[in-house]
């Protein structure tokens, strides 16, 4: 699978954010978006999730056969909310979204076992807004894995966790990309991961590194 953004062009208003950004990215690939408040990091992944039109340019997804593959259906993503029901329970939360977001495969973990691998066994029966904040972000970081998609959009994922959640979702980013999967994070702070390709927005000067760029 392919990932492939091709001169896209966003903008807030009359603003331009960002212009020309391109990239490819393959399977077990991470690419992380930074850059100052403002600058377009959001705007950016919501144009890559289809949440925005973009004002030019293509972003696509393309199966191991070159074959089209539709944004929606292929990628979760995360954004700055949790998109969780506070009067819900935990477990009724997540039967949603792994109902809503069957994923290419029909695949994903069981909602207790997606739980327990953000690390917080036993709260499935507790409604979530009684959940601390930082909670409240892994039990969205669990919503990944209640179904398979192999791309994953994230919006400032470790927003809350402390130190050692932070370390957890390093771990979930991994495995994700050690099965073939691939990534998208913008984010003011380190994610802990090996070998990644960066993308800084700044206004319209847009400054990439990384192998997988052109």
């Amino acid at each position: 699978m392919r990932a492939v953004a091709t001169k896209l062009k966003g903008r807030r208003g009359d603003s331009v954010l960002f212009d020309d950004v391109g990239f490819t990215l393959g399977r077990g690939e991470a690419l992380v978006i930074t850059g100052p408040n403002g600058s377009g990091k959001s705007t950016l992944l919501r144009i890559l999730a289809g949440l925005l039109a973009a004002d030019s340019g293509t972003f696509s997804l393309h199966g191991d056969d070159g074959s089209a593959l539709p944004v929606s259906e292929y990628s979760h993503y995360l954004g700055h909310r949790n998109a969780m029901k506070r009067e819900l329970k935990v477990s009724e939360n997540l039967a949603f979204w792994k109902s809503f977001q069957r994923g290419d495969s029909g695949e994903g973990l069981p909602i207790d076992e997606a739980i327990d691998q953000v690390g917080l066994t036993g709260v499935a029966h507790l409604p979530f807004g009684y959940l601390s904040a930082g909670q409240q972000r892994r039990i969205a970081l669990a919503r990944l894995l209640v179904s398979h998609r192999p791309l994953w959009l994230l919006d400032e994922p470790t927003a809350a966790l402390d130190k050692r959640s932070d370390k957890l979702f390093a771990d979930l980013v991994r495995d994700h990309l050690a099965a073939g999967g691939l990534a998208i994070a913008a984010t003011h702070q380190p994610l802990g991961l090996d070998t990644v390709s960066s993308l800084e927005l700044s206004g319209i000067h847009t400054t990439v590194s990384g192998e997988i760029w052109a």
